[in-house]
């Protein structure tokens, strides 16, 4: 097996008085799928001297070359290229680099699927739009291979559900448990509000679970600078933390868009809400169009219903699932003991990964819309035409939104706060930000209750990062 390196990419330093050692100080970071190749001291030329210390290259070459047709064993040299006019080496295959083959660790393949670490979700600026789901280049790639496979196919090809008017019934029985598990959600967190603090700024959105909230200078409310960017922390509430995303309520889903004049008329409703609605989720207080048979396609955007009057009279159906209500604030009742806390903050853990797992899978069959601009929600195949836009340089748009494709975090805004290594130790440092992890707020809680915690969130709580106990250790950190 071979395998072509450059020499200003593979070359590292090492002492001379210590020849047998693998790794050198200069070593760049390497995978776990690759493999090592040392490189003995060329020659008395190949060391240099600097001072009264005699140093020596050593070349580092990694696997995953093609092999030649006289190397068909792993004992095969390994070819190096170095840069420049310099000439090609063979070097031999150490036997402390063989042992170091992924095929004997785990089958070659690495099983965690979540990163060690990872960046906490950005935070973009007012002043730019938010990035497309799929990068526009993509988009258009797509659509020209759909206009090529398109010249073959007839025309009148008849149009799945939800496009021709019809449900998808698969989904009908995840539309009832993300609805379930939205109002199970609610109920549970307000519980687990009082047993576990959460604080919430006064001046701007920004909320913290703990003891006692953070230190840090991070307000950008009204009079931030007089308070030097510091929180004023008051008792949060469910809003707070499950932020609410309204849409409007249509009464047909395929019918024609919102006009502008018509935005007061028309109820709002949360939008998870609205896309059960639209999955098949019967509420009577929210009403909606259900067709029987598909729509006929007259042009692009025209189309005409078609006759039902043939079929016999509907019959209400009841659902399989019944629905659940939220309970009024005056009868939450608090867990009394350890044991049901830790339940109650295991449920609620299940029932947010459930919403969030059933709303993506809902997503993908019926479209949502959010605007590029602000955080404006519609469920549907096109958005409104409601000019209510405030975000930045709305006055050149004249309030139209910029309709794109949205995601889960759209729809659901997983809040990320703060996460508290110790509930029972010394509170957060400011100085210490940096060694500090974020998880979203939901997740904080029931961590925080008891519950265990979820494989997904470890990358962004850096566990695995040791915090300082004093300033003076932090100023050491490289």
């Amino acid at each position: 097996m071979a395998s072509m390196v450059s020499l200003s990419n593979a070359i590292g330093f090492s002492h001379t008085t210590n020849h047998n050692t693998l790794f050198s100080t200069s070593l760049c970071k390497l995978n776990y799928s690759s493999n090592m190749v040392e490189m003995k001291t060329f020659s008395q030329q190949g060391c240099r001297k600097i001072g009264h210390d005699r140093r020596c290259f050593r070349v580092y070459g990694l696997y995953g070359g093609r092999k030649e047709n006289n190397e068909k064993s792993d004992d095969a040299t390994s070819k190096v290229t170095l840069s420049g006019n310099q000439q090609p080496i063979r070097t031999e295959i150490t036997k402390a680099a063989k042992e170091l083959r992924p095929e004997q660790h785990s089958g070659g393949k690495n099983t965690n699927e979540v990163p060690q670490n990872a960046d906490f979700p950005r935070q973009y600026s007012r002043k730019e739009k938010k990035p497309f789901p799929v990068p526009i280049v993509e988009l258009r790639r797509a659509a020209r291979e759909r206009i090529k496979k398109m010249k073959d196919v007839p025309k009148k090809k008849p149009m799945p559900a939800p496009k021709n008017g019809l449900l998808v019934k698969n989904l009908i029985p995840y539309a009832y448990d993300v609805y379930n598990a939205r109002i199970t959600l609610i109920n549970n967190l307000k519980k687990l509000l009082k047993v576990v603090p959460v604080h919430a700024c006064g001046w701007c959105s920004e909320i913290h679970v703990g003891p006692v909230g953070h230190p840090f200078k991070s307000c950008k409310g009204t009079q931030a600078n007089r308070r030097n960017g510091l929180h004023e922390w008051t008792n949060a509430h469910v809003e707070d933390i499950l932020i609410p995303v309204d849409t409007f309520h249509l009464y047909d889903r395929l019918g024609k868009r919102i006009p502008h004049e018509k935005r007061f008329s028309i109820p709002r409703i949360p939008a998870v809400v609205e896309l059960c609605i639209q999955a098949g989720v019967e509420i009577p207080e929210f009403p909606t169009k259900r067709r029987r048979k598909p729509i006929i396609r007259i042009g692009k955007k025209e189309f005409v219903d078609a006759d039902e009057s043939e079929l016999p009279d509907k019959v209400p159906d009841n659902p399989t699932t019944p629905l659940l209500a939220e309970i009024p604030d005056s009868e939450i009742v608090a867990p009394v003991n350890k044991e049901e806390v830790v339940h109650l903050a295991e449920e609620t853990l299940q029932a947010w990964e459930q919403m969030r797992r059933g709303t993506k899978k809902l997503m993908r069959m019926y479209q949502v819309r959010v605007c590029g601009y602000c955080p404006e929600i519609h469920v549907g195949p096109s958005g409104h035409k409601a000019q209510n836009c405030g975000a930045h340089k709305h006055q050149q748009r004249n309030g139209q939104h910029g309709w794109q494709a949205a995601v889960i975090d759209d729809l659901i805004p997983p809040r990320f706060v703060w996460h508290v290594p110790d509930v029972n130790g010394p509170p957060l440092e400011r100085e210490l930000r940096n060694f500090y992890g974020q998880a979203p707020a939901v997740v904080e809680m029931c961590i925080q209750a008891g519950a265990a915690l979820p494989e997904q969130y470890k990358s962004t709580m850096r566990l695995d990062i040791g915090i300082p106990s004093t300033l003076k250790e932090a100023e050491m950190v490289v």
